[in-house]
């Protein structure tokens, strides 16, 4: 058996490409009882997220299973000429398959390596498939083995540890400075997109008094709605400042809106309780010299850039020991899979010497009629004992070799010698 990926990511085709071939949560069940109708894949899975769309599968013929898939994905879309979409799928065969398979799961290929949602993905993938019947011994095997390994390289490396985006950064920012985020409060100044998904980030690690303000007041009341938070007309948000402990701003307005004496005037009502500025605006929302005045911790997307350069850095350093992990389990579920070779062998085997034990005891005891029960018993046991031990060599060695390269070798040459592959009566 082998396993076998195609399909097309955010690496080969654009979005334009992507989105003619990405399949919906209620298209699913369909897309997937149409797989099942594939004579050369055996077991399939579909994944289709908005950076890729893949289809893994298991079968006994590479080429006539690559062959089906290329077409299925071809008539996924008809507007898309045939020619046209194939220069953007990848095909891929054994190990190949395997370890992307696995280094998908784990999101070392993702497009922000590292990410958390992929892993998610694959599991509701796997879900869709097994519920439908698709799946079976062997692909279940490696789709298992593609969640423990991702799960394998989050425990064992720093590779989702670190912010890679600006917006992820202004939170590790802020949890430098307060340890437990649900007793602080935030304010976010403007509606800017990375302001909003710094307020995203900082709810969903615990953030729950935010206040927020823009120049149009609706629609901070509209904004303020999505964290559960509370509108602030921008005229009165420098008062307000007062109760925040983390301010995030991103107004793009042409001149600071927070100037030096502004902060000087707040912090002398807060009596200098320390306050966490995160300016992510271009042009600038906040005088640089605010960073000056003491318990003031101001910080511009510049910072935050450094953080994120940093921790891609260091991302890619877990990478290495993410991909060695991912190449050792690789080479352990290949192991698994040259042994699935020996099986029907090991079966016919097992199969013909117990046809021949059968035959010949049975003629034996023909001969002698006046045996007791027991002594056929005797003569059966007797029987068992010789095929058993003729066979442990052979069977172990079969079973020992499975993994190697040469297994194939020792599998021809064990139904060669007991004529498995021929009719033969069991006595001849």
């Amino acid at each position: 058996m082998h396993i076998v990926t195609a399909g097309l990511n955010h690496k080969t085709a654009p979005i334009k490409i992507r989105e003619g071939l990405a399949i919906s949560n209620g298209d699913l069940s369909d897309v997937l009882l149409s797989l099942k109708t594939l004579s050369a894949v055996e077991e399939t899975m579909l994944l289709s997220t908005c950076n890729r769309v893949e289809l893994y599968g298991a079968t006994k013929d590479v080429d006539a299973a690559i062959k089906e898939l290329r077409q299925f994905l071809i008539q996924r879309n008809p507007t898309i000429a045939p020619e046209q979409l194939t220069q953007h799928l990848y095909f891929l065969s054994d190990d190949d398959a395997v370890r992307h398979l696995f280094r998908v799961a784990s999101s070392l290929d993702s497009m922000v390596m590292g990410e958390p949602q992929i892993l998610g993905q694959f599991k509701d993938a796997m879900e869709s498939a097994v519920s439908q019947g698709c799946t079976g011994v062997v692909l279940n095997k490696v789709l298992k083995k593609a969640i423990s390994v991702a799960k394998k390289v989050r425990t064992d490396t720093p590779i989702g540890e670190q912010a890679v985006s600006v917006s992820y950064a202004a939170v590790e920012l802020a949890k430098k400075f307060f340890q437990n985020l649900a007793d602080h409060s935030v304010m976010l100044v403007g509606a800017g997109e990375m302001g909003e998904l710094a307020g995203r980030h900082l709810v969903n690690h615990g953030v729950t008094r935010v206040m927020v303000t823009t120049r149009n007041f609706q629609r901070a009341v509209g904004f303020a709605k999505q964290f559960k938070g509370e509108p602030v007309a921008f005229e009165t948000f420098r008062q307000e400042m007062l109760r925040a402990d983390i301010v995030i701003c991103s107004t793009g307005s042409s001149h600071p809106i927070i100037t030096v004496q502004d902060m000087t005037d707040i912090m002398r009502e807060r009596q200098n309780k320390p306050i966490c500025i995160i300016d992510i605006a271009v042009p600038r929302d906040v005088e640089d010299g605010v960073r000056n005045i003491d318990d003031v911790y101001l910080f511009n997307i510049d910072d935050l850039q450094q953080i994120v350069t940093v921790n891609i850095e260091e991302r890619q350093k877990a990478a290495l020991t993410a991909e060695a992990i991912v190449h050792e389990e690789v080479a352990m579920m290949m192991g698994w899979m040259k042994t699935l070779e020996t099986v029907p062998t090991i079966v016919a085997l097992k199969k013909r010497a117990e046809g021949i034990r059968q035959v010949e005891v049975a003629k034996v005891l023909a001969r002698l009629p006046d045996l007791s029960d027991a002594e056929r018993e005797i003569v059966d046991g007797l029987a068992s004992s010789i095929v058993n031990k003729l066979l442990h060599r052979p069977l172990v060695t079969l079973k020992e070799e499975a993994a190697n390269a040469n297994s194939t070798m020792y599998v021809d040459a064990t139904r060669r010698l007991f004529s498995l592959d021929e009719e033969h009566s069991a006595d001849k």
